[in-house]
């Protein structure tokens, strides 16, 4: 990376290098607290409510097949859009209360994989997730490769990808939703390393500003939420068991 490299170049002494070091190191650990914090939450929120649903088939049929089942499906998406334009005008604390009540939100949305998927290959999957995650993320904070035109293409790969599922959501072709899973997944993971790196970058940037670096932090985590999510929900359309 040659930004990060001439900033780095241009740090004095040893001190204030473990000084740079420190304070980088202290960032991503926010912004990897923050993002366990909402999966978590994000799970919680999703078994809690598929538990309480499956408790009475009358709270199950209006959970998952009635008007709640919409309400569930749109409500991240829109406070997603609202949390995304507003954060840069919110507080820390602001930012970081929005991103834990969209990491709830998108729980209850994701209830609706307990009923679809077998608790077993559920817990398995996201386990896997977590693992191809973890080390990709690793290999992003690690690598001295720029990852910055690799970003372009995956976004132009994503853009791909969701114009091709919602086309195939008229011809319901198996082989088709087979291939948009595997690049799903090979987008994500790709997407895990590219928004780490990036996040190194705006250390950089913002490293002189407590306000803007929590800020940041919290973006970050959002960042690396919905890359963690989103490659989870394609692992589990490739490995997960269907109830029958």
């Amino acid at each position: 990376m040659a930004e990060p490299n001439r900033r780095l170049a241009a740090v004095g002494g040893r001190a204030d290098r473990v000084a740079y070091d420190e304070g980088l190191r202290s960032f991503m650990l926010s912004v990897y607290n923050y993002m366990a914090a909402g999966v978590a939450l994000t799970g919680v929120a999703a078994y809690g409510l598929y538990a309480y649903a499956a408790s009475s088939p009358a709270v199950f049929q209006a959970v998952f097949h009635g008007p709640l089942a919409m309400v569930l499906m749109l409500a991240p998406l829109g406070y997603g859009l609202y949390l995304i334009f507003r954060m840069d005008a919110m507080s820390v604390t602001g930012a970081r209360n929005g991103f834990f009540l969209y990491a709830v939100l998108v729980g209850l949305m994701l209830s609706f994989v307990f009923v679809a998927y077998t608790h077993q290959s559920v817990e398995r999957v996201f386990f896997i997730s977590a693992a191809m995650f973890g080390a990709t993320s690793l290999w992003g904070y690690t690598t001295n490769r720029d990852l910055t035109s690799f970003g372009s293409f995956l976004f132009m790969g994503l853009i791909g990808v969701i114009i091709a599922g919602l086309v195939n959501l008229f011809f319901q072709s198996s082989a088709l939703q087979f291939a948009l899973s595997v690049m799903g997944v090979l987008i994500f993971t790709g997407l895990t390393a590219y928004d780490t790196q990036k996040l190194k970058n705006v250390y950089e940037t913002h490293s002189g500003d407590g306000t803007a670096l929590g800020r940041s932090a919290v973006r970050g985590a959002l960042s690396l939420y919905l890359d963690f999510i989103n490659l989870f929900l394609y692992m589990l359309r490739l490995l997960g068991d269907r109830r029958s």
